[in-house]
């Protein structure tokens, strides 16, 4: 493999515990007040594309402007006090780049999310390439074009990268793309099909494993 795609939420910072939960209790509830939407539903999903989702499939209850503000502010929350960084970080990509492997962060999250997750834990000049929704003129995940644009950007076709993932929707996007893709089982997706991921894991130590054996 020439280079490591990892997803933010829920692989590099916990965060889908905490959206997960905000979502559930909070956001979807003011969105669409007289359905009972599944968080599996939206998840990997850009916060804007969720809106639209919202709307076509059951009619929101707030307008898009709203919806977007209620989301930013709980992302400033969740990303600014309440996230982890997966154990053994730092090491996993330093050892990358010791072996000439490129690595970027390819998310569904907006770039001044993903800027506040990279000050805080000290990841800038971690990543070769930092890759938003935001920047693909196309559908975001399931589809893959947000990881055919990190392989552009990169220089290295999707065949040649490991996709790291958490949610079913990114999984999807991952294989769309033609990567190899590992699938970071987490708390917080218990019960979502993992079947088209090439493996599974379900600790830091593991998943720093799956990585090396790959590249």
């Amino acid at each position: 493999m020439q280079a490591v795609l990892f997803d933010m939420d829920g692989v590099l910072v916990d965060s889908e515990d905490y959206w997960v939960t905000r979502e559930r209790e909070a956001l979807l509830p003011r969105a669409v007040p007289d359905h009972d939407v599944a968080v599996s539903e939206i998840t990997g999903m850009n916060y804007r594309e969720i809106y639209d989702y919202l709307e076509d499939e059951y009619g929101t209850a707030v307008s898009r402007e709203r919806f977007e503000t209620l989301f930013e502010d709980v992302a400033e929350d969740i990303y600014r006090e309440d996230v982890t960084l997966l154990a053994g970080t730092h090491d996993l990509l330093a050892g990358l780049e010791r072996r000439g492997v490129a690595r970027a962060i390819v998310s569904s999250s907006p770039h001044a999310w993903i800027d506040i997750v990279r000050e805080r834990f000290g990841l800038h000049g971690s990543f070769d390439a930092v890759v938003s929704a935001e920047d693909v003129d196309g559908p975001g995940k399931p589809a893959p074009d947000v990881f055919e644009y990190a392989a552009a950007e990169l220089g290295v076709p999707p065949a040649a990268c490991l996709v790291i993932e958490d949610s079913a929707h990114g999984i999807q996007a991952a294989t769309a793309a033609g990567a190899t893709c590992v699938a970071y089982a987490i708390d917080a997706h218990e019960g979502i099909d993992y079947g088209a991921a090439d493996a599974v894991v379900e600790t830091p130590a593991a998943l720093s494993r799956a990585v090396r054996e790959r590249i």
